[in-house]
């Protein structure tokens, strides 16, 4: 049976997922890209990301990798497909990662701005959701197949998802810096009233893992 996770996201010690002024200079907002030190140098991401072999194994690596696990679809908000902003003038952005993005599944791009579907190499497909979480959701199902869905962000997203009660768990990796603005994920959700408890800690030099589930 699927479950949606969240998987590997970061936050600050003062609860930032994203630091203010997103562009594409700065696509997770000023300072935002240290959130991720802790990812960076393991395995997992320099395979993932980079096609490289080697990197840092470890608890930081272990779970970067369960992140990976079963996940037959994603769900992104637009900002984490790109920078553009409003309709889309063309289709000439595809994405921060080149032709052959991190994903190998179907991915689907809450936006409300209507887009037709762009198939990259390696086998990830976005479809653009105009009509909202739930059936973004839906449809994400049943791409997966029974497999897991990961809900990647940003904050806005996880947090219709945390409030329809529709995330079965999280792995927050709480970062050691200090952002003073942008986007907290848990600003007015309250985790013990939707029915979430923490089930695991594991601290490392680079990051505090937690993993949150619902009850």
């Amino acid at each position: 049976m699927s479950r949606v996770r969240v998987a590997s996201f970061s936050i600050s010690i003062d609860g930032f997922g994203a630091g203010p002024d997103q562009s594409l200079a700065h696509p997770l907002g000023v300072g935002g890209e240290a959130l991720h030190d802790w990812i960076f140098p393991t395995r997992t991401l320099q395979k993932n990301l980079f096609g490289r072999d080697g990197g840092e194994s470890g608890e930081d690596d272990n779970f970067a990798s369960r992140g990976f696990e079963n996940i037959g679809a994603w769900i992104l908000g637009r900002n984490m497909f790109g920078p553009v902003r409003g309709p889309w003038p063309d289709e000439a952005w595809r994405g921060w990662w080149g032709e052959n993005p991190v994903y190998h599944v179907p991915v689907f791009v809450l936006s409300h701005h209507a887009r037709k579907p762009l198939v990259m190499a390696g086998g990830t497909t976005f479809h653009f959701v105009t009509e909202g979480a739930e059936v973004a959701l839906a449809r994400a199902l049943d791409a997966a197949d029974g497999r897991d869905i990961r809900v990647g962000g940003g904050v806005q997203v996880i947090q219709q998802y945390l409030r329809r009660r529709l995330i079965d768990e999280m792995h927050i990796a709480i970062s050691p810096i200090l952002l003073g603005s942008g986007e907290r994920l848990f600003d007015g959700i309250d985790l013990p009233a939707l029915g979430y408890s923490c089930s695991q800690r594991v601290a490392t030099p680079a990051a505090t893992h937690v993993v949150i589930e619902r009850n």
